[in-house]
């Protein structure tokens, strides 16, 4: 059956436009899809973009990977379809960023160029055009360190640590999330700090 074939046999068969395979193998990563999605739907709702979009977004990245996808290649199809969709999703949400809002120019965790991975974060969250089988072992290490980030905020600073990455001002976070702009500024100081204590405990 073909439901049972590897996903190098499947994306033979969709490089022969058998919409079949195309659709074992959506289904087959669905999660995965639906996991990113979900990581970016706050955000895109504060730029205005529409759920239905982000999922549009989402499906044009999924048909890129699969389109694009070489098995010789050492990425597993898993990978690189997860970095086809977060990079589809991510461009959609920083042209929505460039629209409504000015980038934060002194942001410690887009800024600072990191020798692990030898590049600002800002450059990976933007370098959306790339091959993103190029950028896969980049954006692993670049995903292990926000990690580490997210789970080192409090639930009040998380949200604004989400909405720096795609370069909002304190003010306009206070009036995403409904705060005293003093108090974002607060937040986004603390963050700055324990920013600084994860890379000096990486010896970044």
């Amino acid at each position: 059956m073909i439901s049972e074939y590897t996903d190098e046999q499947l994306i033979d068969l969709v490089h022969e436009n058998n919409e079949d395979a195309k659709s074992i193998i959506f289904n087959r990563y669905k999660d995965k899809i639906d996991y990113l999605i979900r990581k970016y739907t706050i955000v895109a709702k504060t730029l205005g973009i529409d759920i239905k979009d982000l999922n549009q977004e989402a499906l044009v990245g999924f048909t890129d990977a699969i389109l694009n996808y070489i098995p010789e290649k050492e990425a597993s199809l898993a990978t690189y379809i997860s970095v086809c969709v977060e990079r589809k999703i991510k461009k959609a949400c920083i042209k929505a960023s460039t629209n409504k809002h000015q980038a934060m120019k002194d942001a410690l965790s887009l800024d600072y160029t990191y020798d692990e991975i030898n590049t600002p974060l800002k450059e990976l969250i933007e370098d959306v055009d790339s091959d993103p089988l190029i950028k896969i072992t980049e954006q692993e290490r670049y995903e292990e360190l926000i990690k580490n980030i997210r789970d080192s905020l409090t639930d009040n600073e998380l949200p604004v640590f989400e909405l720096m990455i795609f370069g909002l001002g304190y003010k306009d976070i206070a009036n995403v999330l409904d705060k005293e702009p003093k108090q974002i500024d607060n937040a986004i100081q603390r963050i700055k700090t324990k920013i600084k204590k994860i890379l000096d405990d990486r010896n970044i």
